[in-house]
């Protein structure tokens, strides 16, 4: 895990011309009245009750039908591919309470209007379900306690299949926009997460500011509020904030073609999902297009009926334009930075919008093996992009010109840099326990050039970590984390890209484990890292730490015996070891010092001890041949 390679500093590309642009929602109140809010359709998507708690997604359903925004133009739908009853139960119980709870919100002038926010005071997979549109709240009937009509609520479920791509996330947000089409048509889209909850009720105002300015309203394809978490520990052991990528380059693209699309937080003009804005592509049915008026309330007969239609998953066996030229976008396991890509490159632009007071607040996984599982898959679907017609570098260069491309190659290639990771992981410290140099030595003028550019590179990214509210310990929780993805996801998700590429391992999404138990949370809270289960990804990360501190160890009582002669010849090499050794301090304290359920299984500590000694054993064989 520990290396000197350059931290993750983002291509000078995203320092170009950073701007950051500010909404004014005051002066929206000098020129609407409540008519002239556009209907506004919430997207939330759920496939596992299991690992997404339905109450979890109940909340989030709830924070943004609170939102301050006219309840008869709001209509949230969430999607449960498969189908849970326990989620159906938890929204229907949610519009139940949402009655007396969205008034008491508004009445109160109360911010955090999740209810598990306010209260806590925190800022079966081949089954086929049948009867998949049903109406839990409809504005035209259902009012709160106050007389004020109730957002309406949809819940859409449809059958789960791996067999096909549109099965995946991209698949339910398609389905989502089909269906919403039918019932409510609204012009503007917010996709959301299902454990991401608002956390300001006049987010709305503040994206309508910008899709109200008619100097950039014709191409204005989405705008896009940045991913906040809460409940992080002091240290944010896992690099959970993802800094750069949420709130430092994107403000460097903001002077560009706009940010990428984060899968969550974005308000899309649904015009976006129906080609370029000078090029508009009709659907097959008009029911479907963007310009439909809707003139039938949501639980006509006839609606319903079309609208179970085109949330089978049947329908889009014979509709190719589908996840290709309309709605969200196929191909790629990250259909989030996919189908932003994709969009720039047909014309449209986007704005982040970065308010004092976060838009939404989202939690973030406790337990490594979720934390790498989760990047893991980023790391095959960027892959995947990469190796489609639409890599950035060359198809993006074309269509969004070379800075815009730039900025999205960073991304897309970055697993690639777990090949140079791996290699300074493992090759310093072997060579320098074998008693072989690959660095120049002290006294060579190239050593300082080397420490140069290892303390420029990581000074100036401490920098712009700080210049945007970071802290010490929290960059160095980051950098510290981007080792630890190299050695791990990132070369998983190569290696696993590979397989599926050549047929030996199927295509598929798995879902992020969004459940946290009691111990798991406190020792998050004291800093521990969480391992507690076998992973092949925990492997190539311990045996690492181990020649890291074995490698360390020796050259220091090497320089006790030797003194200056091996400093000289091994300078950078011990250097590399110490600062893995520093990095790898919470490996080695869940292989030894630790006795509760988050230590690192004895297993993964055998594999890695038996490897780091095999490893050892063959280049010294090698040497002396």
């Amino acid at each position: 895990m520990a290396v000197t390679t350059l931290p993750a500093h983002g291509p000078e590309a995203f320092l170009m011309n950073p701007v950051v642009k500010k909404p004014f929602p005051e002066n929206l109140k000098k020129v609407m009245d409540r008519s002239d809010f556009p209907g506004l359709d919430v997207f939330i998507c759920t496939a596992d009750p299991l690992k997404e708690p339905p109450m979890r997604v109940a909340t989030t359903a709830l924070s943004v039908m609170a939102y301050d925004y006219p309840g008869d133009k709001l209509s949230v739908y969430v999607s449960d591919d498969g189908g849970s009853e326990l989620t159906l139960f938890a929204l229907m119980e949610a519009v139940k309470f949402g009655k007396v709870w969205l008034p008491f919100c508004k009445e109160n002038m109360i911010m955090e209007r999740c209810p598990d926010a306010y209260f806590t005071r925190i800022c079966s997979s081949d089954s086929e379900i049948h009867e998949n549109v049903k109406v839990l709240s409809q504005t035209s009937k259902d009012e709160d306690v106050s007389g004020f009509p109730m957002p309406n609520l949809i819940y859409v479920c449809r059958e789960k299949s791996r067999a096909v791509p549109h099965q995946f996330k991209a698949g339910a947000l398609n389905t989502l926009l089909r269906v919403s089409s039918m019932m409510t048509n609204g012009p503007i889209i917010l996709t959301l997460d299902c454990d991401m909850i608002s956390n300001d009720p006049s987010t709305p105002h503040k994206m309508l500011c910008y899709f109200m300015d008619n100097s950039i309203k014709p191409k204005l394809g989405y705008v896009q509020f940045p991913v906040r978490l809460f409940g992080l520990n002091r240290a944010d052991i896992y690099g959970s904030e993802f800094k750069r990528m949420y709130h430092i380059n994107p403000m460097g693209l903001n002077g560009l073609l706009g940010p990428d699309y984060f899968g969550t937080g974005t308000f899309f003009n649904r015009r976006v999902f129906y080609g370029g804005p000078l090029s508009f592509i009709g659907p097959e049915i008009p029911e479907l297009s963007p310009n439909y008026v809707v003139n039938k309330p949501i639980n006509d007969k006839a609606i319903l009926e079309l609208a179970h239609q085109v949330a089978r998953c049947e329908y889009e066996k014979y509709k190719s334009k589908w996840g290709s030229k309309i709605g969200f976008r196929y191909g790629s396991l990250v259909e989030d930075f996919f189908t932003g890509f994709q969009l720039h490159c047909e014309g449209w632009k986007s704005i982040y919008c970065s308010p004092e007071r976060p838009a939404f607040l989202s939690e973030m996984p406790i337990a490594l093996n979720d934390v790498v599982t989760q990047t893991k898959r980023w790391s095959v679907g960027l892959l995947e992009v990469v190796m489609s017609k639409y890599n950035p570098l060359i198809f993006g260069t074309r269509f969004i010109g070379p800075l815009m491309a730039h900025c999205y190659s960073y991304y897309a290639f970055g697993p690639i840099w777990s090949f140079p990771i791996v290699v300074y992981s493992f090759l310093p410290q072997i060579t320098m326990l074998n008693n072989i140099s690959i660095f120049p030595k002290v006294s060579d003028p190239w050593f300082y050039l080397y420490i140069f550019l290892f303390l420029g590179a990581y000074g100036q990214d401490c920098i712009e970590f700080m210049l945007s509210k970071g802290t010490i310990l929290r960059w160095w929780s980051d950098q510290r984390m981007w080792l630890v993805r190299g050695v791990s996801s990132d070369l998983f998700g190569c290696l696993e890209y590979i397989s599926n590429h050549v047929g030996i391992v199927p295509r598929g999404f798995n879902v992020t484990n969004k459940v946290i138990d009691n111990e798991q949370s406190k020792r998050y809270y004291e800093g521990k890292f969480e391992f507690g289960v076998f992973s092949p990804m925990f492997v190539p990360l311990s045996t690492a730490a181990l020649l890291n501190l074995t490698a360390f160890v020796w050259g220091f009582l090497q320089v006790f015996f030797m003194g200056k002669e091996f400093k000289g010849l091994f300078g950078v090499q011990m250097f590399v070891s110490c600062f893995g050794v520093v990095n790898c301090w919470p490996v080695y304290e869940a292989m030894i010092l630790r006795s509760d359920n988050g230590r690192m299984p004895y297993k993964v500590t055998f594999v890695s001890v038996f490897l780091a000694w095999g490893l050892f054993a063959t280049i010294s064989f090698m040497s002396k041949m």
